[in-house]
């Protein structure tokens, strides 16, 4: 039986106030949660998912 990986989730840099979203990567998914409830469960998104939200955020695509 495999061995599941533990996710090491990571903050922005820019979070300051400890109410962040939080990623990480496991087993090629990407997972997503609010800092603030770190118990509840993640989002999880596949790399090419993942690789699509990052360049809609560079193009700057979520402005409003």
């Amino acid at each position: 039986m495999r061995e599941v990986e533990s996710p090491q989730w990571r903050k922005s840099s820019r979070c300051a106030s400890g109410n962040c979203v939080e990623v990480a990567k496991v087993d090629g998914h990407y997972l997503v949660r609010d800092s603030k409830n770190p118990d509840s469960p993640a989002h999880a998104f596949t790399e090419a998912e993942w690789l699509a939200f990052v360049a809609g955020v560079k193009a700057d695509e979520f402005s409003f």
